[in-house]
């Protein structure tokens, strides 16, 4: 009997194993599904907003100053973070550039719902587009001004950097350059006076 008991007890540990695999297995399948689904929508509501700009009208043009305005915040926030990554102070402009993405974040969802309104109702609320559109305006042009000005702090650094790499390279070239040789200076002089005193004429 004791064989029989071992054998189950292996059986048991056999399937409580294969149990255990199945469930991470199904709890990993459920992550990624979920995962993929989460970028489907998202990819899917981007083509949506795509197709939409292609339009014409209040509608379209709403759909264009979303995709404008992402477009701008993605650019700025990648400008920022290449300056934290070389090290530059940046004072309080990382926490600027998180309000400018709040803000982007409220009025694109502004932006959403008054498009989708003006698809399906005929009457226009031109004092509403009107202030998102000069919403639109201010975030764009302070990400732009952000971007210029570490654009610039990043070609006065690099200008630094090239004058010095170019004072070095002088210094360089003058140290390799081989010093002249006193006697083969006296012996040009001493060419030079015989040529002379040979062809008096051709001197003066």
């Amino acid at each position: 009997m004791a064989p029989i008991g071992d054998f189950l007890i292996v059986l048991m540990v056999i399937l409580l194993f294969f149990l255990l695999l199945g469930g991470v297995g199904i709890y990993l399948l459920v992550k990624v599904g979920r995962k993929a689904t989460k970028k489907a929508r998202a990819v899917s509501t981007r083509v949506a907003t795509h197709m939409a700009a292609m339009g014409t009208g209040d509608a379209a043009e709403t759909e264009r100053m979303r995709l404008d305005l992402r477009r701008e915040v993605s650019l700025t926030r990648q400008a920022v973070d290449h300056a934290l990554r070389d090290g530059w102070g940046l004072g309080d402009l990382p926490h600027l550039v998180a309000e400018i993405s709040a803000h982007a974040d409220q009025l694109d969802a502004q932006l959403a719902r008054y498009a989708q309104e003006r698809r399906v109702s005929p009457y226009i609320d031109h004092t509403a587009l009107g202030r998102l559109r000069e919403h639109h305006a201010k975030l764009t042009t302070s990400c732009a001004r952000i971007r210029a000005d570490l654009r610039d702090d990043q070609m006065a650094h690099s200008a630094g950097s090239i004058d010095e790499i170019q004072g070095r390279t002088d210094l360089e070239i003058e140290a390799r350059r081989r010093a002249p040789d006193p006697l083969d200076q006296i012996d040009e002089l001493y060419n030079r006076t015989m040529i002379n005193r040979t062809h008096p004429d051709d001197s003066r």
